[in-house]
């Protein structure tokens, strides 16, 4: 069982703002306003980006432009999520993401545990879990030539996610009930919900989910021991930079892959030893950045 303490000091910094307005009705009517928001703002959105990618080629992400079209569409959901935060709660942006020195030196400190780690699995003995070699993505100049918006566009997608998971409904839930149960799990099992896809994962859908919520679940733990955003949104950025701009899957998002997986979704057999790969790797990240923080 994940050790949760009996308090989290820390966390207080981001729940204490949350606590003037914290009334759960003003939670609920916060999400439907920011969804509400959130839809408006992306249909304006993806009306402009229609008149450059078709509207199907911007879903599937198997392009450059498509795939970078999707990413930055989250920006949509950042704004709603913010503008709540400011006008039905009283809260800025940095309330949600903690104090900008600390959110900075968290985001570092984090993605440096995260490289860290990485080059030193990259030096262990080598093993191939693909059963066969990765297939070629973009040519390396074009993958290059493209990265910087690429990683922006990766920043923009998680950064969202983390602030409506992490920040917007763990704080304002925690600000009403005391109970990590309650804070901890509520966001982690929607967040596990939104990634459930049975139509393209097929018989992976669930394992899938089930480690969406797992991550939500630990980075829900790092953002309550450390007190900011940074540490999770810098874990949640690497591991989308790794599954989208260095080696995807054949089925869909993989417009700015270097790599390519051999097999998709669609076959339970190969993928599956993969994904319990993924759960041994995101405890031994999140014990990674714990060790970094000394928490």
């Amino acid at each position: 069982m994940i050790p949760w303490p009996a308090r989290y000091p820390a966390h207080e910094g981001l729940v204490g703002p949350a606590r003037d307005q914290g009334e759960l009705w003003r939670l609920v009517l916060g999400l439907i306003v920011a969804a509400t928001g959130y839809i408006a703002l992306l249909q304006f959105y993806l009306g402009f980006v229609d008149t450059l990618i078709p509207i199907g080629e911007v879903e599937a992400g198997q392009s450059p432009g498509a795939m970078l079209g999707l990413l930055f569409s989250f920006g949509c959901l950042s704004a709603a999520v913010i503008g709540v935060t400011l006008v039905l709660h009283g809260r800025s942006l940095w309330t949600l993401i903690g104090a900008p020195w600390l959110w900075w030196r968290h985001f570092r400190l984090a993605l440096f545990a995260v490289a860290a780690l990485a080059v030193v699995l990259a030096i262990l003995p080598p093993w191939r879990p693909y059963g066969t070699p990765l297939v070629p993505g973009l040519p390396v100049g074009q993958w290059l030539s493209i990265l910087p918006f690429a990683l922006l566009a990766v920043f923009i997608q998680t950064s969202a996610e983390e602030l409506l998971f992490r920040g917007y409904l763990q704080q304002q839930l925690a600000a009403r009930f005391a109970s990590p149960w309650v804070w901890m799990l509520v966001p982690s099992i929607l967040f596990a919900l939104g990634h459930y896809a049975p139509a393209e994962a097929g018989d992976n859908a669930l394992i899938i989910a089930a480690w969406s919520g797992l991550f939500g679940l630990l980075m829900a733990d790092i953002t309550a021991r450390t007190g900011s955003l940074g540490a999770a949104m810098a874990i949640h950025f690497a591991n989308n930079v790794l599954a989208m701009l260095v080696m995807s899957i054949p089925d869909n998002l993989n417009g700015l892959a270097l790599f390519v997986l051999p097999f998709g979704m669609e076959a339970p057999d190969r993928l599956l030893p993969l994904l319990w790969v993924d759960f041994v790797l995101m405890i031994v990240t999140w014990l990674a950045v714990r060790l970094a923080f000394r928490r």
